[in-house]
């Protein structure tokens, strides 16, 4: 490269996001764990995430729900469990150490010490922190006793879950809270348990926990630069702004990683700096031929990136997010999104181009096609998105 940055355009970019996060067709998966290990984390915070995320990404979609099942609750190849940002992600088992150690130790430290805080605060010294460590004890028993169970579940064996503290005495928004919510979320940042199996249906935001599987501790500094190439190997090119975004990381720490991880830095369309993991440098072709997606809502390729301009027009964004910053369930087209979908309330899976440049035809009945796919697998199930957007709302509405 003579000492010259090589540059990424915005063609490649999208090239390479249609081959490495699973979406052209050629490059769909066999199995959920190929989808996550090709994406590294799936939003779990709404639980259909994942089964729709898997499902536009597999050969044979009608497969979804029986496949994520086993691998999340039978095999266990896919773990759910707090990650990047303090959120909830779905992860290959294997990466629970890299994700923990990376992300999770210092999130814990914090969120261990806010409940004990806001506990004693809040019960007049009542509730210390030895007595919170004999209710966690107890607790934890409990569960590696039933494999599997709720928090209603869990207060049966352990009743001192059931007390409570106020929580911002004395401001405004100050609530009644129960140790065992807050503990169990604890307990779930700290890696030490795992949501399990759902309540109802494959759609239900009720669930079971379960003890986390062991893993093995591994220092921070180790961790860190693995899961960033992991990454980077998913996403590159990335901005360092789109790193510490996703992460959660402090700057510090994203370029203390990108250093240990040899990462290479390239140029983008905008002028800024992208990078890529060392030896991933070389030119990506298109996939051979045009494709078509339905993503939902928390989608990690539509929520891969902080800076989404090369795959999102800005003026797209007021009718695809909500106030929040949580992108809804939208319309791809070769790379870039175009519009957006949602369910009426018979089912029926309905769609809306809202960007029309370069989407003729061919790219009308592709969307059309994945539209039919899309409502086969789903088979009357509806998916209502946890965090609802303006064109979701208007669409499912009719």
């Amino acid at each position: 490269m003579s000492g010259r940055r090589r540059h990424i355009d915005a063609v490649e970019r999208r090239a390479r996001l249609a081959l490495r996060q699973r979406l052209a067709v050629a490059a769909r998966a066999a199995r959920p764990e190929e989808v996550a290990d090709s994406l590294v984390a799936l939003h779990g915070t709404d639980p259909a995430t994942v089964y729709l995320a898997v499902g536009a990404r597999l050969k044979d979609a009608g497969k979804t729900v029986a496949e994520v099942d086993r691998a999340l609750y039978e095999d266990r190849t896919l773990v759910r469990m707090h990650g990047m940002r303090h959120t909830v992600f779905v992860f290959p088992s294997s990466l629970a150490a890299v994700v923990h150690a990376s992300t999770g130790l210092a999130i814990a430290a914090k969120a261990r010490a806010g409940l004990i805080k806001d506990m004693a605060t809040g019960s007049d010294g009542r509730l210390t922190e030895e007595w919170l460590a004999e209710v966690e004890a107890s607790a934890l028993a409990a569960l590696a006793r039933r494999g599997q169970a709720t928090v209603n579940e869990l207060t049966r064996d352990e009743p001192r879950l059931k007390e409570q503290f106020t929580y911002g005495a004395g401001k405004s928004y100050e609530s009644p809270q129960a140790v065992s919510s807050r503990l169990m979320r604890v307990l779930g940042v700290e890696g030490r348990v795992v949501r399990g199996r759902p309540l109802g249906s494959w759609t239900s935001s009720q669930f079971r926990w379960a003890v986390a599987p062991p893993h093995p501790e591994l220092p921070p500094a180790e961790a860190q630069p693995d899961l960033l190439r992991r990454w980077l190997r998913a996403c590159g090119p990335a901005t360092e702004g789109d790193l510490k975004w996703w992460t959660g990381w402090k700057v510090t720490d994203v370029r203390r990683a990108l250093a240990a991880a040899g990462a290479v830095a390239v140029s983008l369309d905008d002028g800024a700096t992208g990078y890529v993991a060392d030896g991933d440098e070389e030119p990506v072709d298109a996939p051979g031929t045009s494709w078509a997606a339905l993503l939902p809502g928390l989608d990690p390729t539509a929520m891969g990136w902080q800076e989404r301009d090369w795959y999102l027009a800005p003026g797209l964004r007021p009718a695809l997010f909500d106030g929040s910053g949580n992108v809804g369930p939208t319309v791809w087209w070769d790379g870039r999104v175009v519009g957006g979908w949602a369910q009426r309330p018979g089912g029926e899976v309905v769609w809306r181009v809202l960007d029309d440049r370069e989407v003729g035809r061919e790219a009308l009945d592709a969307i059309a096609a994945e539209a039919a796919r899309a409502q086969a697998w789903l088979d009357g199930t509806r998916v209502t998105p946890r965090f609802r957007t303006p064109l979701e709302k208007e669409l499912s509405s009719g």
